[in-house]
């Protein structure tokens, strides 16, 4: 045996290229065996050797394609069958110098001679000497123990299986090719675990968030709300809230924290503490309570981090809604004759500037309007073609429900919008719509 001239970047008795090589990454992805038959062939490879069909397809022109994989998936072998005469065809049961690497070449002849694989011999070791001041290489199963100290050997155990067409291949296990494959096999355990770890815990993180959401929302006899959050990813950071601010208040919160995932959740779970926090300290003061809040949330965040933010307060007694608009999308007050009053920001976003104000406004309910806050997953959302979902089909989703209930207006929108974005969602789809009574 040969091995070839030492070149930079290429060390034969490497199984894999060395740090230094720039040159792009290649892998082996298959290789031609001459059959006789598709059928006999696919019945030896998948239920003696244990093989996968990797692809079994009829070509444009009739032809067949057929292709199976070792469990790892690493290269494929096509299976061919020529035509009879054919240059190809004098090629079945011939030897195919494809070797197959395993860690442990008796176990796994082992299980193939149950199967009933035909070997031409039993594993033996095979040692192949290296010498590194010249290009020789022997192989023999008797080296020296001078040779072994003198020059590295690599090698290890190797036995040769027959397929059914009488094709020849090689099971082999050199030692470091062993080593570095349960290397892998470690790393990959490893890699699973972690993975599972991360999607226990994510699972875990999730269902601490849905608890987040209002369980119990307070009572108010003058306003029918509802709100939802349909979260793009296990958990995000939308935001919605209702809270309850005593004196027939009730308080309505959407909101949209910077970023998405985890740090984006643990974001919105830090808001809403602090902003529940704060409820108790503020009565009847909304700026003051959002200056508190902002405060805090810039305390306890890093500078990049902010979010948007739309708190409402509506006075159950005189149907009085007052609002600030935190930079966040503007409210939709559709009122009871079908005209649309928008309800802008009022100031910046949460979280950037601790030196910050937050002027109020406020609108009078009048019983049949309805108030819609939402976040930019709704209007935002994408169909096919990358057009948006837009304010304009939140608005005619909101007309043609106009005489029903908030609940069902929110799974309307909800439905509306999943059904205009048929590919994956990216961002959540949170949205509150409250109507007010007659008394």
């Amino acid at each position: 045996m040969s091995l070839p001239e030492s070149r930079p970047g290429l060390d034969p008795r490497s199984s894999g290229p060395s740090p230094s090589r720039t040159r792009p990454y290649l892998r082996l992805q298959q290789v031609t065996v001459y059959v006789r038959d598709y059928e006999q062939s696919l019945n030896f490879y998948v239920s003696q050797l244990g093989f996968n069909v990797a692809f079994d397809a009829r070509l444009q022109q009739g032809d067949r394609w057929v292709a199976v994989a070792p469990p790892d998936g690493s290269a494929l072998l096509i299976l061919t069958v020529p035509k009879p005469g054919s240059w190809e065809a004098q090629f079945i049961g011939r030897p195919t110098h494809v070797a197959f690497i395993t860690e442990d070449v008796t176990a796994q002849f082992q299980e193939w001679i149950r199967r009933g694989v035909h070997f031409l011999n039993t594993p033996r070791l095979r040692r192949i000497k290296y010498d590194r001041h010249s290009t020789a290489a022997s192989a023999s199963g008797q080296d020296s123990a001078e040779e072994h100290s003198r020059d590295p050997v690599w090698g290890g155990i190797f036995a040769r299986f027959k397929d059914v067409d009488g094709n020849t291949f090689s099971l082999v296990g050199f030692d470091e090719l062993s080593r570095e494959i349960e290397a892998q096999r470690r790393e990959a355990a490893e890699k699973r675990d972690t993975e599972q770890r991360a999607a226990h815990e994510l699972e875990i993180a999730q269902q601490v968030q849905a608890r987040l959401f209002p369980q119990s929302p307070p009572p108010c006899a003058g306003l029918e709300y509802a709100g939802v959050c349909v979260q793009a990813r296990q958990v995000g950071g939308d935001y919605y809230d209702f809270l309850n601010l005593g004196d027939r208040r009730l308080g309505l919160v959407i909101g949209d924290i910077s970023g998405k995932g985890i740090a984006a959740a643990l974001l919105m779970a830090n808001l809403q503490a602090i902003l529940r926090s704060q409820c108790a300290i503020a009565v009847d003061q909304p700026q003051r309570l959002l200056r508190a809040v902002n405060h805090l949330f810039c305390d306890s965040t890093v500078d990049s981090a902010y979010a948007t933010l739309f708190f409402s307060e509506y006075d159950e007694a005189t149907r009085r809604l007052r609002y600030i608009n935190c930079g966040h999308l503007p409210a939709l007050l559709l009122h009871r004759d079908g005209s649309l009053d928008h309800l802008h920001s009022t100031c910046t976003v949460l979280g950037l500037y601790k030196d910050w104000d937050c002027p109020i406004a406020e609108r009078l309910l009048t019983p049949g309007d309805t108030l819609v806050l939402y976040t930019d997953g709704i209007t935002e959302a994408m169909n096919a073609a990358g057009e948006e979902f837009g304010e304009q089909a939140l608005v005619d989703e909101m007309l043609l429900h106009l005489a029903e209930c908030p609940e069902t207006l929110v799974r309307s929108v909800v439905g509306a919008v999943r059904r205009y974005s048929t590919g994956e969602q990216h961002d959540d789809i949170t949205m509150i719509a409250a109507k007010c009574l007659a008394p």
